[in-house]
């Protein structure tokens, strides 16, 4: 079964100077083309109208960059092809300061129930470095018109380790976003991806990040300014109030099943993943042609199940379920792993009780190295079949 649909809306009023996801400057032209496109693929993979799904995101880029028309055209087309009904969460991505009255009034008519806001920041001179469009007060006035339309479930999201940033710094914009007591919290450490310009920068010599001490310090007290205001951690880069865990994130951290839509989106269905084509005009043709704007194809065997079961999984601060585990693949992590994860715990970086096998507080520091100690040879597998 897929549980969830992601789609892509690739159109931003300005790229962000670390972004790395497919985007592209907003046209109008280009965006109703691109809806008609992204409308063509939708219908060709999913004939059926009022197809049940667990959780829809629409991502970007940024879907709030579309006109209200547009919006609307986008949603018609969502309505039409998923049951919005039985739909347990439907997320957009926005930015604050695109958000006017009509375009929430629009999003609440279609069923939307979730906003994820890109706020990255709380002090303007940072956000401006980072190539956001957006002010602190943007990000007062889009919360207050949200929750005057009845949104409950915002998500905000947060970088920290940003360049030349303080510990400091950081405290002090992380208490700002507490202030709003909000169902939940994206943070993450700043990535310097290729194709970005802080990548050229940094190749240059001139992006200077944080020391790597301050960006323990950093985490350690975003860590323990949730736990104060009782939001809780559930996966490495997020924490939510009970109840308001992001389902649609849950689909990916438990391997599970979903649709992806748009350029440069990605998909998971059985057996193999999906990446469609990134170039803008290259997408719209392919998917206006065809309705299948493939670029690669990768199968996934029975050893990058496994695999990933467990990368995936160890991202949960509950861990990994051993029941789950066995009911997927048909037989005890401890025919793979059993060595692997004792020598994890007598490292310090992996706790494991009755039902779960989790990251230490450690472990989390070091996750990349936990993860690769999880990678298997083909020889493996005949230690179990």
């Amino acid at each position: 079964m897929i549980n969830s649909v992601y789609i892509h809306i690739p159109f931003c009023q300005q790229l962000c100077h670390y972004c790395d996801f497919t985007k592209f400057f907003y046209n109008e032209a280009a965006a109703n083309e691109y809806i008609e496109a992204l409308a063509n693929e939708i219908n060709q993979n999913i004939p059926n109208e009022k197809t049940y799904v667990k959780t829809i995101y629409v991502g970007g880029g940024t879907p709030t960059a579309l006109t209200v028309e547009q919006l609307r055209s986008l949603l018609n087309l969502i309505y039409k092809k998923f049951d919005i009904a039985n739909c347990k969460e439907f997320t957009i991505e926005a930015n604050p300061g695109d958000f006017d009255i009509d375009k929430i009034k629009l999003l609440k008519s279609y069923g939307v129930n979730r906003i994820s806001l890109g706020v990255q920041v709380f002090d303007d001179k940072m956000l401006e470095e980072l190539g956001r469009i957006h002010k602190v007060k943007d990000v007062y006035r889009t919360i207050d018109l949200l929750t005057q339309q009845h949104f409950s479930n915002i998500s905000l999201d947060l970088i920290y380790a940003l360049p030349n940033q303080t510990v400091n710094q950081f405290e002090k914009s992380l208490q700002e976003a507490m202030t709003f007591n909000l169902p939940h919290y994206s943070t993450y450490a700043l990535q310097i991806e290729p194709k970005t310009i802080f990548y050229q920068r940094y190749k240059k010599g001139q992006l200077h990040r944080p020391p790597q001490e301050a960006e323990v310090e950093m985490y350690t007290i975003l860590k323990d300014t949730m736990q104060a205001n009782d939001v809780y951690q559930y996966e490495i880069s997020n924490f939510a109030k009970q109840g308001y865990e992001s389902q649609h994130n849950l689909t990916y951290w438990n391997n599970d099943y979903y649709y992806g839509f748009g350029a440069g989106a990605h998909g998971y269905l059985p057996g193999k993943r999906i990446g469609n084509i990134r170039p803008l005009p290259h997408y719209i043709k392919k998917a206006l042609d065809n309705g299948m704007p493939v670029l690669t194809t990768e199968e996934i065997g029975l050893k990058e199940q496994i695999e990933e079961e467990f990368f995936l999984g160890l991202r949960k601060l509950e861990g990994v379920s051993k029941s789950s585990f066995e009911k997927k693949f048909g037989f005890t992590y401890n025919k793979l792993y059993g060595q692997t994860v004792s020598n994890l715990i007598q490292k310090g970086w992996l706790a494991e009780d009755q039902q779960y096998i989790k990251l230490t507080d450690e472990g989390i520091l070091f996750g990349n190295d936990v993860f690769a100690q999880f990678l298997l040879e083909n020889s493996d597998l005949e230690l179990v079949y």
